[in-house]
């Protein structure tokens, strides 16, 4: 089958990583992907993905049979809907919502209505624009707090702020609506209830009817180790989620992903493609925060190489609405995915930055996919806020996590920044002591690997040898004997 993929992220990365075993896929095409993407299909091709004339033209060059697209914009704006009225391309297999349906996304407001005329459990909310302004300052005036205050349109995952003061809720209100902080997309504003609890990600293929469900994955947005500093697209995500448990899943399937898929198909919005479910759980109940009309990203990264299942087969699967006939395997080792990112990110940063250390061997636990990167003089150089992630399998979080941690002490480039701490919730903790003494063998490594002194890498090389992820675990097996003497 000639498939092409849309998207050049990490997110693409790994859906072509994956698509690529399939005994479906043949060729496999990129639009217009990235230096990672371009080892796994037949090419990468130099398309704008938002120029759907150029798209479709491709298509019916190369005879594409099926289309896969990787992030928002292109649904959003409403490519599904071009193939089909297009004679020529309407019987393109084509895995991505209809217009409407990407308006899940593409507006908090469809959303919540949606969700509001389907029972689906969310945050109570209002919505705001210039023309009742005024009403809004009152009402804001008038919530406890912290406050959430959402953009109703596509903003980058930048467009939510949590207002911890009645004053900075109206000076954001004030930015968004008046001052167009996210231009067209905060002309309209939805002001919700806060739900404290812990934040889980759900996705689901539908064809419209049925739907199977993917393995479920945790992300962490902050800049900052503890989750603190500026949003981020994602610094990281692990898979499964120990709190997911089967009672709390079939919650979440029986009170929000049923209901949604039914509400669509009720609707007659066309929708084959996947769904994300950004939830909250609140003492043990589902909510749901937001729809994604797509993957995410950098969840994907987890959930995919989870996924046992050939993924071109369901997505043909969804495509003929054979959904239900169809079970999804995943694998039971856990996995963790850590972002490296450029300096400064998520605020200015400067690109260009050759990436030294992708050619290195780690192994069958270890994956790099790379985002923002390019070939520049014929090496790869950096090209975005967030350069590339490692994803690694392991027994436990703690493994996965570590050993990405450890393959990334491998991989440099100018300006390199990443969180040690992913996961940090569902991971034992460690005494201090002997977090300090990993600290100080991961910067000794690091160290050993960037010098040429003969006499230092012979010194360390006994421990570059010995895997991070294992000196943890038996630093902390050791520590644990200490404690119960």
């Amino acid at each position: 089958m000639r498939i092409l993929l849309l998207g050049s992220g990490g997110r693409e990365h790994a859906l072509a990583w994956k698509i690529n075993q399939s005994v479906w896929a043949n060729p496999l095409y990129i639009a217009p992907g990235n230096p990672g993407t371009a080892q796994l299909g037949k090419k990468n091709v130099d398309i704008n993905i938002n120029d759907f004339d150029a798209v479709g033209k491709f298509c019916m060059a190369e005879r594409i049979e099926m289309v896969i697209v990787g992030p928002e914009e292109p649904l959003v704006n409403g490519l599904y809907d071009y193939f089909k009225a297009n004679e020529a391309l309407k019987d393109i297999y084509f895995i991505g919502p209809s217009k409407k349906g990407a308006q899940l996304e593409g507006s908090k407001a469809f959303a919540k209505a949606f969700m509001m005329r389907h029972n689906i459990p969310t945050a109570a909310y209002r919505e705001f624009t210039l023309d009742n302004y005024e009403e809004g300052v009152k009402y804001l005036q008038e919530q406890t707090l912290p406050i959430v205050l959402k953009a109703d349109g596509l903003a980058a995952g930048k467009g939510v702020v949590i207002a911890q003061s009645h004053v900075e809720a109206i000076a954001e209100f004030e930015l968004m609506i008046q001052r167009a902080k996210f231009g067209e997309a905060s002309k309209k504003v939805v002001v919700e209830q806060f739900l404290d609890g812990i934040e889980l990600s759900v996705f689901a293929l539908t064809d419209g009817k049925s739907y199977v469900i993917l393995p479920e994955a945790k992300d962490y947005k902050r800049i900052g180790e503890g989750d603190t500093g500026l949003n981020t697209g994602g610094m990281g995500a692990v898979s499964p989620v120990p709190f997911a448990t089967p009672g709390f899943m079939h919650k979440v399937e029986e009170r929000i992903i049923k209901p949604t898929v039914n509400g669509l198909h009720q609707e007659g919005i066309e929708y084959t493609g996947f769904i994300f479910f950004g939830l909250i759980s609140v003492n043990g109940e589902p909510f749901v925060i937001e729809y994604n009309c797509r993957m995410g990203d950098p969840e994907t990264e987890v959930v995919i190489p989870r996924l046992e299942n050939d993924l071109v087969g369901l997505c043909v699967a969804a495509t003929q609405q054979e959904l239900h006939l169809v079970k999804v395997n995943a694998d039971p080792r856990a996995a963790a995915t850590v972002m490296a990112v450029s300096r400064g990110y998520p605020a200015g940063y400067e690109k260009g930055y050759p990436i030294t250390g992708l050619n290195e061997s780690f192994g069958k636990q270890s994956l790099v996919f790379q985002a923002g990167t390019a070939e520049k003089d014929g090496e790869i150089v950096t090209n975005g806020g967030r350069v590339l992630c490692v994803t690694s399998y392991g027994s436990d979080i703690g493994e996965a996590v570590d050993t990405s941690l450890d393959v990334l002490q491998y991989i440099n480039f100018d300006g390199i920044y990443f969180r040690s701490d992913i996961g940090y919730e569902f991971i034992k903790k460690i005494a201090a002591s002997w977090k300090c003494i990993i600290t100080i063998t991961c910067n000794w490594r690091k160290f050993c690997r960037r010098s040429n002194w003969k006499a230092t890498a012979g010194i360390c090389m006994p421990m570059t040898k010995c895997c991070l992820s294992s000196f943890t675990r038996l630093m902390s097996c050791g520590l644990n004997k200490f404690i119960s003497k």
